[in-house]
C-alpha cells in the first residue's frame, strides 16, 4: 500500500518511477525527478497501518508495520570513492521474476549483494542482465554505506563495522482505516481523515510541513 501510495505521489510530482525490486516484504522504488530526494528523505523512518486485515476469516483489525528508507543517487565521482574490498561482499543470485508464462526469465540475472561488515543487504532485478542488476545494487549499496558513515561520523569505510538494524522506533505517521479513519504525522501533528485521498498520493500537506518545520 506504500509502495502504490509513493508511486502515484510521484506520479503526481510528474517524476519518474520504476520497481527495482518487487519483492513484497521488501519492495525497492527508483524515483528520478527534480528535487525528488529533497521531498522524500523525511519519509524516512516507521509508518503504521490500522485497518480491517482482507486476510482475516473474523473480519479482525490489525495494525502494521512498515519501514520506509530513501536513500540519494550518489554522482558518480561520489560514487568512485567508495571501494568496498572484494572480501567484504556476499553475492546471491536469482531468476527474475516476470508476468508468467514464457515470460518468465529462465537465468539468473537478479542480484541481491550483502555488505557483511554491517549487514546491510540490496538487490536489484529490473535489469536485462545479471551485470547490470549487479552494477545498480552495487551503487544503491554505496549510496546505503554513505549514508551510514554520514550518521555515525565514520571517516574511513575500513572503520565502519556497525551491524545495521532496522530502527523500529516510534512511528513517524500513522494510516487509521477502523474504526475510524485518520492519517496523522506524529512529527508534525498535521493530520486529515481523507485516508483514501492520502493513499492515492496526496501527500503535499505532510511533506510541505515536515520541510517548513526542518526549516525553522
Amino acid at each position: 500500500m506504500l509502495a502504490e501510495m509513493y508511486i502515484k505521489y510521484a506520479e503526481l510530482q510528474e517524476w519518474k518511477t520504476r520497481i527495482v525490486d518487487d519483492n513484497p516484504r521488501s519492495r525497492m522504488i527508483e524515483v528520478k525527478g527534480q528535487y525528488a530526494f529533497g521531498y522524500l528523505k523525511k519519509e524516512s523512518g516507521v509508518h503504521r497501518l490500522v485497518r480491517i486485515s482482507p486476510f482475516s476469516p473474523k473480519k479482525l483489525r490489525h495494525t502494521a508495520f512498515a519501514l520506509v528508507e530513501v536513500v540519494p543517487d550518489l554522482p558518480p565521482v561520489e560514487e568512485s570513492k567508495v571501494v568496498i574490498p572484494e572480501g567484504d561482499l556476499k553475492f546471491e543470485f536469482s531468476r527474475a521474476g516476470g508476468p508468467g508464462g514464457q515470460n518468465v526469465n529462465k537465468v539468473e540475472t537478479a542480484v541481491r549483494i550483502v555488505h557483511i561488515p554491517t549487514g546491510i543487504a540490496v538487490s536489484s532485478r529490473v535489469e536485462r542482465s545479471q551485470q547490470q542488476n549487479r552494477e545498480y545494487a552495487l551503487r544503491l549499496l554505496k549510496a546505503k554505506i554513505v549514508q551510514l558513515m554520514e550518521k555515525h561520523h565514520i571517516e574511513e569505510l575500513s572503520n565502519i563495522r556497525i551491524k545495521v538494524k532496522p530502527e523500529w522506533g516510534n512511528q513517524i505517521r500513522s494510516y487509521v482505516l477502523n474504526p475510524y479513519q485518520l492519517v496523522k504525522d506524529h512529527r508534525t501533528e498535521v493530520e486529515t481523515s481523507q485516508v483514501n485521498k492520502v493513499l492515492e498520493g496526496d501527500l503535499s500537506m505532510f511533506i510541505e510541513a515536515e520541510i517548513e518545520s526542518a526549516d525553522i
